[in-house]
């Protein structure tokens, strides 16, 4: 089963929470046993597990990226400047599978599923969710 969950952010750089809606394709598609692969399309933006007991860890990895990946300095900026969205992105990776356990995304209890928006805002960001059943 294959599901397009779309998205629109509201800031350049940001984590969006999409637990739910990804839970909810997961039950929709009835598989006990299998893997939720999690796809954000797009090069300029990705997918993260993280903590979700409040902002601060969601706050701490844009900080964290954006002193590591500061906007206006690389080469690719002269043709749209967005590079260090392509180089947030690339690290932070356009996928996350996620174990399927009777029925449910095998997350933990402080786990919750973001897209990662790194060259926002956008009317519309695209995240594939793929259910594959174990046979």
């Amino acid at each position: 089963m294959q599901k397009i969950i779309t998205i629109r952010t509201d800031s350049r750089n940001g984590l969006y929470d999409i637990t739910s809606r990804v839970t909810d394709i997961i039950k929709e598609s009835k598989v006990q046993t299998g893997i939720a692969s999690v796809y954000a399309r797009g090069s300029t933006a990705g997918i993260m597990i993280q903590e979700n007991w409040d902002q601060s860890v969601q706050n701490d990895v844009v900080t964290l990226l954006k002193r590591l990946i500061p906007s206006g300095i690389w080469e690719h900026d002269h043709q749209d400047n967005n590079g260090d969205a392509h180089l947030k992105s690339g690290i932070v990776g356009a996928s996350e599978t996620i174990p399927i356990i009777e029925g449910k995304a095998g997350l933990s209890t402080w786990q919750n599923i973001f897209l990662c928006e790194f060259d926002g805002p956008r009317n519309q960001r695209e995240v594939v969710v793929t259910v594959i059943r174990d046979n």
